[in-house]
């Protein structure tokens, strides 16, 4: 199965030089996730919704300084492979290229649409995050924040006394705290602080970070049961417009974890054979490195942290145009999913060898740290993986 019949050619571009408030303006309307950021007829890369609301930004500040490198694809690309680079990426929205211009988009959502008829053989148990990152209705809007910064994640579940009681969303607190009250001219911040974004406002924000989650947080918060088949999810979510669903044990209403859209995609590459704990994207552009070096490099970075399984590393290699002394400059992005939780980190410099070596540095020190930026994932057994792969490969 391929993108051809659910490429998109109604998308929002942008000029590099544009200012960030633009396109600010441009996620007024819910649907979009991400804008096609260009320089002149040149593609530049994205910028997503998630990522300006999760970024300090200066009135002043240009679209240029926040694109997003992500990879590109034909318009008649697989679609597991289109799912294998959004999740190496961390992106919903992919630009699809025509002779090195802006065709169009593909989007997690055409990809999860189209995939929805053949996912009734595959349960939530198989791909949802179990261990549940939430909050109580006292906890304060800012610690709140905090807590979705921390763990990258978009929505927090409420709960109180083991009761799932309501779910905060990241854009309604963002939202909330930058447009609730008089803003002032300028001001900068930290990242996910909540205190600017375009211009700061005065003592107001730091009452509104004082309030509640419960004056901010969705009453109607949807779940689900383990074992109900995935396309039953992915319908809920598209009926009900939500991203992510609370999941309750069988027998029980008690929240066990949750399962998001990204987690549906994450299904969705998965092979029939063993899965490669090591998952590279671009390993063509690596001319000193093949796999095998790769994955030496993963092992020796992740054995200094100790007892941890390394359920997926995903690596993603991103060539510029850009060169120097005929070298182009690459990015490199590795991202590890362990039971100790998510560890993050992107690199850059001339050829991919040495944007590889970078991000594997930066990813060390993480390690080392302890710094995680997530929960860790079930990890699908041999028979569960068999049911998935029944149903995929044979579609």
């Amino acid at each position: 199965m391929d993108i051809s019949e659910i490429v998109s050619t109604q998308f929002t571009e942008f000029d590099i030089g544009a200012p960030l408030s633009k396109v600010a303006g441009a996620f007024e309307n819910q649907e979009l996730d991400a804008v096609v950021v260009t320089d002149g007829d040149e593609y530049r890369g994205v910028v997503s919704r998630r990522q300006l609301a999760s970024s300090s930004n200066q009135p002043s500040a240009k679209v240029g300084s926040r694109v997003q490198h992500v990879p590109t694809v034909d318009r008649t690309e697989d679609i597991r492979e289109v799912a294998r680079l959004m999740i190496g990426s961390n992106a919903k929205t992919l630009p699809v290229l025509d002779k090195d211009r802006v065709f169009g988009v593909v989007t997690a959502d055409a990809v999860l649409e189209a995939v929805s008829p053949f996912l009734d053989a595959v349960t939530v148990d198989d791909a949802y995050t179990t261990k549940l990152i939430s909050v109580s209705p006292t906890t304060t809007m800012g610690k709140a924040l905090n807590t979705l910064r921390e763990a990258r994640i978009a929505h927090l579940p409420v709960i109180d006394n083991d009761e799932l009681v309501g779910i905060l969303s990241l854009y309604d607190v963002i939202e909330f705290t930058t447009r609730g009250g008089n803003k002032s001219q300028g001001g900068s911040s930290d990242e996910f602080s909540g205190r600017g974004g375009f211009g700061e406002r005065d003592g107001t924000s730091d009452r509104m970070l004082d309030l509640p989650v419960r004056n901010l947080m969705s009453d109607a918060a949807a779940t689900v049961q383990r074992d109900t088949p995935l396309d039953a999810v992915v319908e809920t979510m598209f009926d009900q417009e939500i991203s992510s669903l609370v999941v309750t044990a069988n027998q029980t209403d008690e929240p066990v974890g949750i399962i998001t859209k990204t987690d549906v995609i994450e299904a969705l590459t998965w092979e029939r054979e063993e899965r490669r704990p090591v998952q590279v994207f671009g390993l063509e552009l690596l001319d000193e490195m093949d796999y095998d070096d790769v994955s030496a490099l993963i092992d020796s970075v992740t054995s200094k942290y100790g007892e941890m399984n390394v359920i997926k590393a995903s690596i993603e290699l991103h060539e510029h145009k850009e060169k120097s002394r005929g070298v182009p400059l690459v990015l490199a992005r590795i991202r590890l999913v362990t039971d100790r939780g998510y560890f993050t980190a992107d690199g850059e410099g001339y050829g991919a060898t040495h944007a590889l070596r970078l991000a594997a540095n930066a990813v060390e020190r993480q390690l080392l740290k302890g710094k995680t930026y997530g929960q860790s994932k079930k990890h699908p057994d041999t028979e569960e993986q068999e049911q998935l792969y029944g149903w995929w490969l044979g579609a």
